[in-house]
Order: C-alpha cells, then structure tokens, then sequence
C-alpha cells in the first residue's frame, strides 16, 4: 500500500521507535501503517478525532515536549509550538471565471507581503491589487510566506512549508488573497525554497532523513533528494507544491537557487515538478507556471521533457540584470566585471545568456552553455534591472533609485519592459521607490540573531564597507526602514516615472510583437563609444541613449510610441535623444 500522509494526522517518522499523538490535550497511541518499499516509518492515529479544528502535536520516543507536525497548515503560536488543524476545502472560492495566465507577454510584480505595505499583511496586500492591475502587470509574486521563526524575514528562513506565516494572516488570509487577485485579473506565483531550511524551528531530523547531514550547501544541511528514504522526502517536496497549486489555487511557482539542489538520480526533482505543474494545469484546465531561480546559465532547465530538459516554463536570466545595471550605474565590481560594455548588452538581448560557454572572470572559469533557441521562446527567462536578491544583498540594501536621476531610471524601465523577455519588477520600482529593502531578521534566540548580524557586518567588512553603515538585520528599523512609503508615488519624478511604467506595460500589450517573437528575431546595433543601442522586434524598434550626450540615430523614420523625453527631428529620417533617454518607434 502506498502511503501518502494523506490522513489527518498520518506522520512520516521512521527515526521514532514511539510516537504519539497529543491533540486537544490528549494522547493518543500511534501505529505503524503498511508503507510501499521505500516508505517504511509512517504512523497512524485510528483512535484519534476525525473532525473540528484543534492544536496537536507529536511526542517522539517518550519525549514530553511535542513536536509540530512537518505538515502543518497552520502554527499559530510559532514554529516551535504545536500545530493547527486547518482545511484548505473549508473555503468558498469565488473564482470560477478565472481562465488563467501564460507567461507569453506578461509582466510580474515581486512583493513582500511584510514590507508592501505599512500594516505587512496578506489582506493589505489585497488592498492593493487594484493599483497594481492599473500599473498593467499580469502576475502578483510572492517572495515565501511559509511559517519561519520571529515576526519578520525575508522568508528563505523557513522550517514549515505547507503553513502560512501567521503575521501575515495565516492561510485563510492567503486563499482571500489568491481569490481577490484573480478577481482582479492577476495571477499568482508563490516563491517556494525546497533547497534548505532555516536555522530555527526545524525538527525535521527527528522526525525523519529529511536532510543530508554534512553534506551542505551555501545556507546548510542540503535537502535529502537522492539518498535512502528520499522517495518519501520527494514525495514531501511534491505535495507541497500541489497544495499551492491545487488547494491554493496558485498559477505558478517560482523555485529558490535551484542550483543548490543536489540531485544525482535519473530524473531530477526539477523534472518531477515540471510534470507535476504540467498533470495540475490539465487536471484544472489553466495553465501552472514554474520559474526556476538558477545562476547556471542551462537551458535544460527550460527544455522540453521529451528532449531531456526539465520542462519548466522559465528560468531567472541574472546575465540580463547585470548588463542592464552595469550600462546605467557603472559598477564593475565584483560578478558585473564581465558586463561593462553595451556589446555585452546586445548579446544577452540577442541570446539570453552573456556566458554560453564563454569564460567568467569572477568564477575564474567558463560558464554556461548556449541556448538552442528552436526549443524555446525567449518568454521563458524572466529578467529585471531590480529584485530582492540584487538589492536587498547589497551592503545597505539601495535600489537604482537611491543612486540615480529619473533620466536612467527611465531608461532602465524602457529596455527591461520591451526586451524579448518575461519583465519582472520588484515593489516600488515602477516609482522610483527612495527607500532601501534591506536585510532583515527577527530571530527570537540571542544568539542566532547575535551570529546573524556579526556574520553580515564581517561578510561586508571584507568588501571594504564601513561596518558602521551596514545595518543590523537584527533592529526593528532595518524592517521597517524597508517598508514602502506609498505617498511618494504621487509626486515629482515618482509620479512621473510612474506613468512611464504604466504607458510601457500598455505598449507591450498594444504591440504583441515584442513579447511573441522568437529569439531569431530580435536585431541588434550599438556603438559603445557613442554611448548609444537599438533593437527591433519586428515593426518596433527600440532606440537607447545611454551616454551623457545627444545621440542622432539615423533610419529611425516612423512613428514615435513612446520616448522618455521630447526627442527632436535630425536631418532625414533620423532622431535625435537626449542624454540617458529612450524612445520606441514604430516602422512606417
């Protein structure tokens, strides 16, 4: 018999010799179930209540201190205290007319939902759908709510995936959530983090060979995926990503540093997800997006299964965001080393990736492999010039906006949401947000929160940062530093880059021609002395200043879509920018 802990409090628990099941403040004696092979250590409760919502936990081996369960819907009281019944079917969706997204020609919005908005809730996230479909995007993202220790985190520090974080509303709050946004015409990607757990709160290891100790990636003990028992830790990984994307009614999943995966089997957990998102869709009949966060530069991420690819339907391109970032702000340090030329630019414009097997001289080696542009649509790299990574693990955590003038702001609004690719923005972006998004913890133990920020300041010390400008992610303020302050997006240049944002999400619409094109299609000319690059997706072509002077662009004879600033006839067919300007023509 395949067991699936299916049952309400069915638990997989092979380290235990004992468990028992304490619920409503009572115990209750666990057997052990019949497990297919592979599957040895699941416990029942065939005495235990089989309806009404009460807190449980479980006593492993005579321990008298329960633990939560590795499933828990809910841990209203933190994650080091019991578990809370909750059934996802118990809510009314409203949502029947909802038809779904595709990732061709959408734009999405990352969000997180503690520093969105000033109260850091789901329900006050949902205050906002309204602005951020006028804004013109297509899909809401969600950095993780899962059940992590403390009150504020980024989220990557979570120990109980299939919970809601309760500050942020909990899981009720969550499914109000999914229903509004849908109800606004927006989907939803759920950033999920299979690849480790945080430092606080997992008990997984008593429970179960969960992990693979000593065997650690960047942020610890890295996930069992390929070891004995792992089918069952797989199994873990898979039901829940179909509870956000079945019970949550989520349209995508975006899948943390999937290179942190250590998977030597045959078929890869990355392809067991991809198949699992592609049996959803046709179960529910509406399209079910992954999106894998990878620094590898492998379109095998993106192929088709039946060319041995994963079948996932998009990847982050992080050769896009460097490029975009070193042309409007300068840096060359460190990973942008390889990016300082608008050349560099045109290539990834032109073929997704800068390293296709090239060298990397912040690697100290080659890197990547070229994408076979016949098996995939350019839609599937998702690109940005900000994100909560490139910002938030900066050394004070500054946007662009805090750096630069609305001049290559705008420009850098104006190649991210007209380049072939799937645009993604980050909260506050769209208007030149002036408050920073750094890193911030909440760690209730004095000394993990004490390590955490002696560990950050050191990190940036050997960079040659003034240890006293990097903020302690341990203070209050760092978080609420971080908070967006909507009464900026009223005024000024805010405003002003706020329509540009608007009238650019309006354009990729209007002209499908620059989002539905393939990758042979985009043509590429720049001149980097002049300071100066163009590309047109078939009709439309896209003209960037990005020097300090005025650039005439010769044969650009047609009609002006959109322009940052007022750009002026030249001699023939020809227009002339201003210094760190962009304008979009179309072909007469």
């Amino acid at each position: 018999m395949t067991h699936n802990g299916s049952g309400r409090f069915d638990v997989w628990a092979p380290n235990a010799a004992d468990v028992t099941l304490l619920a409503d403040g009572q115990k209750y004696a666990m057997v052990q179930s019949p497990a297919a092979p592979g599957a040895d250590g699941w416990w029942s409760a065939p005495d235990a209540p089989a309806d009404a919502e009460l807190d449980y936990g479980y006593l492993l081996d005579g321990d008298s201190h329960p633990l939560p369960d590795p499933r828990s819907r809910r841990v209203p009281d933190g994650v080091h205290a019991l578990s809370r019944t909750y059934d996802p079917a118990s809510y009314a969706w409203q949502d029947s007319g909802w038809q779904g997204k595709e990732l061709r020609g959408a734009v999405i919005y990352e969000l997180h939902v503690g520093t969105f908005t000033p109260d850091g809730t789901l329900n006050a996230a949902a205050g906002k759908l309204g602005y951020l479909a006028e804004l013109g995007v297509d899909f809401v993202e969600l950095l993780p709510v899962n059940g992590f220790n403390g009150t504020h985190n980024w989220g990557y520090d979570g120990v109980q995936w299939f919970a809601v974080h309760e500050g942020y509303g909990g899981p009720a709050a969550y499914q109000r959530f999914v229903d509004a946004a849908h109800a606004a015409g927006l989907g939803v990607i759920q950033d999920v983090v299979y690849n480790h757990l945080g430092p606080s709160g997992n008990y997984l290891s008593k429970f179960g060979p969960y992990l693979k100790q000593g065997d650690a990636n960047t942020w610890g003990d890295s996930v069992n995926l390929d070891g004995p028992a792992s089918d069952v830790v797989r199994e873990y990984i898979l039901d829940n990503a179909a509870l956000w994307l079945r019970d949550y009614h989520v349209d995508g999943l975006r899948l943390d540093a999937v290179h942190a995966l250590k998977d030597e089997r045959a078929v890869h957990l990355l392809e067991d997800l991809g198949a699992l998102g592609d049996a959803i869709a046709a179960e529910t009949g509406l399209p079910k997006t992954l999106i894998a966060e990878s620094d590898l530069n492998n379109p095998r991420l993106i192929y088709p299964r039946d060319v041995n690819g994963y079948g996932l339907a998009g990847q982050w391109s992080d050769d896009f965001h460097h490029a975009v970032h070193v042309n409007v702000s300068g840096e060359t340090e460190g990973y942008y080393g390889d990016f300082a030329s608008l050349g560099v630019l045109a290539k990834v414009l032109k073929d997704g990736f800068l390293h296709d097997g090239s060298y990397s001289s912040f690697r100290g080696r080659h890197h990547g492999r070229p994408i076979n542009t016949s098996l995939v649509h350019p839609e599937a790299l998702v690109v940005c010039n900000q994100n909560h990574d490139q910002i938030g693990n900066r050394a004070i955590g500054d946007r662009l906006s805090q750096s630069l003038p609305f001049g290559p702001l705008a420009l850098t609004a104006v190649v991210t949401l007209t380049s072939p690719f799937t645009p993604m923005l980050f909260m506050g972006e769209e208007f030149g947000a002036s408050t920073p998004w750094q890193f911030f913890t909440s760690h209730p133990e004095p000394e993990l929160g004490k390590a955490t920020a002696e560990g950050r300041i050191r990190e940036f010390e050997r960079m040659g940062w003034d240890p006293a400008v990097v903020p302690d992610p341990q203070d209050p303020e760092t978080f609420r530093r971080s908070k967006l302050n909507w009464a900026e997006a009223e005024s000024g240049d805010h405003a002003r880059l706020l329509s540009l944002y608007r009238s650019l999400t309006a354009l990729r619409r209007s002209y499908p021609e620059l989002a539905g094109l393939g990758f042979a299609d985009t043509e590429v000319t720049f001149n980097d002395d002049a300071g100066w690059l163009r590309f047109r997706r078939g009709s439309v072509e896209v003209l960037l200043n990005f020097s300090p002077g005025k650039v005439a662009f010769g044969n650009a004879d047609g009609t002006v879509l959109l322009s940052t600033e007022n750009v002026e006839p030249a001699d023939g067919a020809a227009l002339t920018l201003g210094p760190w300007s962009a304008a979009v023509v179309q072909s007469r």
